[in-house]
Formats: structure tokens, C-alpha cells, sequence
């Protein structure tokens, strides 16, 4: 059977390049909203930290209806390090749209998702998004998508995928690329005409492949996918089972059912085949799972998530500021939620280390783990965190590690700047191509390479580098890389910052403190250019006396102290610094805040001790 009232399709593209904005535009055409209703931009970008940054983190569900056909759009991520979060949304469609831009082309998680796309025999529909643009060069666009296309061994019907022309913030799309077209219609007309509709067995025994799974404090877990024989209602008994796990057969009663209409999810009692809906009542269901009937248990194959290659160790917090700030301390506290955050994102990593309070967390990049570390602070937790390395594995007895392929956009004249950084952090050029008065470059380079590489390209280019990283390959070990030129400022007592221990020390590098930050011992306050760590006494202050000296007296002045965000902190670390995160506060410390212990360690690290 084919159900042709339905269509799935999910949204892929490269950060940036309109997938959000192009869900706006669909559904408003499609009725979601009334036509007096104030919607927010990106309504789909519903997370705090979404808006906030300006991209999508976590793949979501809605759907809008077209000439009586209901179409089910999943909107994903376009960041690298949340190519996971895309992996496990495919198997829930029949089709994709690439989103692709007008100027930029195609990027580096364009090639990424679509190669996945292409290797599920999914039908690609190409929208060419930005057309508005002043700069845009769609011709040459669409002839780079093409030769994409042959190169990921596209077969002739994949070839054949249609073009779309819009402008998703005008809300407009055409199949010509010389006119503007006047609404979404044609782009509707061809995700009905390309996109296939769901097909499969309905007198069948109930099976559906689960690709999402959430919590809700009213109902309890939540698992999204599609059904994709039979039919599922509610009060129905069922199997769970998976694949990879032969010995997982757990028997359940479905609950609740519910289906997406818009941006909402609506009870039904029955879901047909084809549809996506959203299962409560399970609660042993984890992703990849799959909900068959008991007398006819059998397991779909679950897509493959790419493995993770950044580990960072969580610890307790062990400061002297430990506990003030935070509501969740514990290592209890800590443990669960991380184990939880596993279970709703398969390319995280959570196992525990030498002691009860680390535990390694392993990501796709200093990104995906950084953006749980923000949602921790802000849900209360207080943690430390250690800088991040890369995973090594060992193949065919050789030490090797992960290599990305990174993609820079710099101004010509900075083009021997970035050669000379590359050089130093072992990255190798693959290609160069003039653009204008821009270089067009692409290297593949470790993965720990990139540590901090963000803030200095900012730097070397005035703020005009654009950069892109994408996981390549694990190739042999390329040798050591000195991970930062620089050195810290560390303060040397416990206290509260003032204005005379501030300005003695703003002499020696920049400071990250203004006056009144309180201070312990061995926390990092500032950097010093020069490459070595400097003790310094941020909260010494000035001698009373009688005697007074002219001009001695005159105000001082403090230059105005370096702000961080998590990513600049994470970056900055050394191998024997932490980082301390809080709800209210981040601080960098020595992992050991004595500091003639610190020497003799250090003199023990030189002597060939340790």
C-alpha cells in the first residue's frame, strides 16, 4: 500500500545556509499559523541557546498540509559536530531537501549529509536558497552541485534531482532561476511530484524503527519515528527490540499516541502506516529500538552514527569557591545527567573514569561539548571540566589519529599568515582558488591542530576568516603540536581583586578580571604573551602612609579586562589547567593551586620523574 496523503522529508544543508528559515516559509504557506498571528523568526529554533547563537542544535518534527496532503518536515542541524543529530533522522523519511546557498555553494557538511542521504537511496530535491542575494551566482552553484553529485557516485535517477530557486526570508521560490517566483507553491508541487509517498504492508504486523527520543515530565519518555508496516494504537501491547542486540526483547503497552500538526503534538488514538508520530508508555525504548508486534518480532537495522573523536573529563568542582553557586554539586548529580544526555544524543560518550567523580564525555567537537556543558550550567549544575584531546586509536598496530578537512576563506593578503599557522599545526595544504579579492583554501589537518585556531584566525584576518571543519579520516600520528604560544597569569593569594594588585599586574599580559572579582590561589586571572607562567598579586594593595610624592597619588588606570565566552575558556586551557563552570561564573585554574608544589612537579616533569 501507498499512502499518498502523506509525505516525510527532512531539511539538510551547511550552518547558515537557510534550512530554518525556509521551514518559516513553508509553513506559513501551509496554514500553521493564523493570518493575524505574530510569529517569531526561526520558530522552529525553539531552544534558549538556538536563538541565542543562531543555529539548530537538535533535530525537530512539524508538519504542514499542501492540497490536502499532509507533509511531515524534519528540520536538522547544520554544524559538523551535530552530524549525529542528522544521521538518525534519515531513516524516518523518503527524502531530503538540500539546502544549498546561493553564493557560498556547497560546503562541508553539504558533501557530509547528502553523501548519507544518497547512500539511503533517498530522493534529493536542490534548493538553491538566498537567490535575493546581490552576490548570489546560482549557474555556477548548481554546476557545483552537480559535480558534488558525481563525485559521491550519485546513481542516474539521483542525477536527475529537480532545482528549486527561493528566497526563504522573502518566503518565495520558483523553477526558474530568472524569476522570483510569487510564493512556496512550486516548491510544494515538487516535494509531492519527487518525493515518494510512504509505502508498505498495512495489513501487516506492526513494526516502526525509533530515530528520536525525549522526556516529558507529565508522560514520561517519548519515542518519535515512523511506522513503517501495519498500524499502532493506543492500549496496543508491543515488542521492543533492536537490532545490534539480539537479547533485547522487552514487552510494553503503548500509552498514548500522538502525531505532529504544525508545531504541535495532537493525541490520536490510531496512526496508519507511513506517519510519523510520537509514542509515550515505553519506557525501556531508547533510539534504535524498534516497536514490533509480539507475534511477529523483527528488528529494523539502525543507520550508523559516525563515532565521536574530542573526549573531555567532567569532574566535581574541588575549588575554594566549590558549592557556592551551583544547585547540582554532586557527583551523583553529575553522573545522571550525563548518562541521560547519552540516551537522547547517540554521538555522545559517557563512561566513567579512574574515580567516582570523572567521568569521560566523548563528542563530535569542542562545539557539541561545549554546547552540554552551557546546558548544564544553565539547568544549576557546578562542574570542572579538563581540556579537550583527541581520541588515538591503534590500526594495524600503528598510532593514529583523527584528520579534518578544513576549509578557510581568507583575504589574499592574509594568505601567508594562515600558510605559516598551518605549517606549525602540521596542516597540509590540498588546494587553493582565488575568489575576487579573497583565497579560497582547503587543508586537511589534525584534529587537535584546530584547538584554538578559531580566535587566532579572527585575529590574523580582522575578523573576515571564515572557517570550516569536517572529520576526514584517522591517519598515523603526526607528531607533537605545541598547543599555545602563550602563558597564564595566576594569581598568587586568595581574595578579592582591587585596583592597585590589578594595575601591577596588567603590565605583565592581559587580564581576564576587573576589580572586586573575588580570587583564590592558583586561579588563572589573565594571559601572558610571552609563553611562561607568571604569579601575580591581584589583591595586594597600597602601603598607607604620611608621606605623599607628586604625581605618586594620580588615579590609575585600568585597561578594560578580556571577556570569555565557553569556547574561548575551553581553547585557552593548558594540560594542567581546568576549567571551573558555575551557573553564574566561569574560572580557569591550575589543576594543582599551590604554586611550590606546582614547581616541584614541574621540576619532576623536567628531571624525567613523572
Amino acid at each position: 500500500m501507498i499512502n499518498e496523503k502523506i509525505r516525510n522529508i527532512a531539511i539538510i544543508a551547511h550552518v547558515d545556509h537557510g534550512k530554518t528559515s525556509l521551514v518559516d516559509a513553508l509553513l506559513k504557506q501551509g496554514m500553521v499559523f493564523r493570518d493575524n498571528q505574530a510569529v517569531e523568526d526561526r520558530v522552529m529554533d525553539s531552544n534558549a541557546l538556538e536563538r541565542e547563537r543562531g543555529i539548530t542544535i537538535l533535530s525537530k518534527n512539524c508538519s504542514c498540509v499542501f492540497n490536502g496532503v499532509k507533509i511531515n518536515i524534519i528540520d536538522t542541524p547544520g554544524h559538523a559536530d551535530f552530524g549525529g543529530e542528522v544521521e538518525r533522522v534519515l531513516k524516518m523519511v523518503d527524502g531530503v531537501l538540500l539546502v544549498v546557498d546561493a553564493f557560498e555553494g556547497p560546503m562541508p557538511q553539504t558533501r557530509f549529509v547528502l553523501e548519507r542521504a544518497l547512500a539511503l537511496k533517498l530522493k534529493v530535491v536542490v534548493v538553491v536558497n538566498k537567490c535575493d542575494r546581490p552576490d548570489a551566482r546560482v549557474s555556477e552553484v548548481v554546476d557545483e552541485v552537480l559535480e558534488l553529485l558525481i563525485d559521491l557516485d550519485a546513481d542516474d535517477e539521483q542525477l536527475d534531482s529537480p532545482f528549486v530557486f527561493a528566497s526563504a526570508r522573502n518566503g518565495v521560490s520558483s523553477l526558474d532561476p530568472e524569476k522570483a517566483g510569487e510564493d512556496m507553491t512550486p516548491l510544494f508541487e515538487t516535494i509531492l511530484k519527487h518525493i515518494p509517498a510512504p509505502s508498505g504492508d498495512e495489513n501487516g504486523a506492526t513494526q516502526m524503527l525509533i530515530s528520536s527520543a525525549e522526556h516529558n515530565d507529565y508522560v514520561g519518555k517519548l519515542a518519535v519515528g515512523k511506522l513503517s508496516r501495519g498500524s499502532l494504537a493506543v492500549g496496543q501491547s508491543v515488542v521492543l527490540c533492536n537490532y545490534h542486540d539480539e537479547k533485547k526483547m522487552v514487552r510494553s503497552k503503548v500509552v498514548s499516541l500522538f502525531v505532529f500538526e504544525g508545531l504541535k503534538k495532537v493525541p490520536v488514538q490510531k496512526v496508519e502506516i507511513g506517519e510519523i508520530a510520537c509514542v509515550a508508555g515505553l519506557e525501556d525504548v531508547q533510539i534504535g529500538d524498534t516497536i514490533c508486534d509480539p507475534n511477529s518480532v523483527e528488528p529494523i537495522e539502525f543507520v550508523k552514527i559516525a563515532e565521536p573523536s574530542v573526549e573531555m573529563t567532567f569532574m566535581v568542582n574541588d575549588s575554594p569557591f566549590a558549592g557556592k553557586e551551583g544547585k547540582f554539586v554532586t557527583s551523583r548529580h553529575i553522573r545522571d545527567r550525563l548518562y541521560k544526555e547519552a540516551v537522547k544524543d547517540l554521538s555522545l560518550r559517557v563512561t566513567d573514569g579512574e574515580t567516582a567523580e570523572r567521568f569521560k564525555v566523548c563528542g563530535r567537537g569542542e562545539m557539541h561539548l561545549s554546547i552540554l556543558i552551557e546546558n548544564m550550567r544553565r539547568d544549576g549544575y557546578e562542574f570542572q571540566v579538563s581540556m579537550p584531546k583527541v581520541l588515538i586509536k591503534t590500526i594495524d598496530g600503528v598510532k593514529c589519529e583523527p584528520v579534518d578537512r578544513l576549509f578557510l576563506d581568507v583575504p589574499e593578503d592574509c594568505t601567508g599568515i594562515v600558510m605559516q599557522k598551518m605549517g606549525v599545526r602540521k596542516g597540509e595544504l590540498v588546494g587553493m582558488t582565488p575568489h575576487g579579492k579573497r583565497m579560497k583554501m582547503e587543508f586537511t589537518i589534525p584534529s587537535r591542530g584546530l584547538f584554538g585556531f578559531k580566535s587566532e584566525l579572527l585575529t590574523d584576518t580582522r575578523g573576515e576568516g571564515i572557517i570550516n571543519s569536517i572529520f576526514f579520516e584517522y591517519q598515523p600520528w603526526k607528531g607533537e603540536i605545541k598547543r599555545r604560544e602563550y602563558g597564564s597569569l595566576i594569581a598568587h593569594e586568595t581574595g578579592e581583586a582591587v585596583v592597585y594588585g590589578l594595575f601591577n599586574a596588567q603590565e605583565r599580559g592581559d587580564l581576564f578580571i576587573g576589580p572586586g572579582t573575588p580570587v583564590y590561589a592558583g586561579m588563572v586571572v589573565g594571559q601572558n604573551p610571552k609563553g611562561d607562567d607568571i604569579v601575580v598579586n591581584v589583591c595586594k594593595k597600597k602601603h598607607l602612609s604620611n608621606c605623599r610624592a607628586s604625581g605618586s597619588d594620580d588615579a590609575l588606570r585600568l585597561t578594560p579586562p578580556r571577556k570569555m565566552s565557553l569556547e574561548d575558556a575551553i581553547e585557552f586551557l593548558a594540560d594542567d589547567e581546568i576549567l571551573e563552570v558555575t551557573p553564574k561564573s566561569m574560572r580557569i585554574r591550575k589543576i594543582i593551586l599551590d604554586h611550590n608544589m606546582r614547581l616541584r612537579e614541574k621540576g619532576k616533569i623536567l628531571r624525567g620523574e613523572i
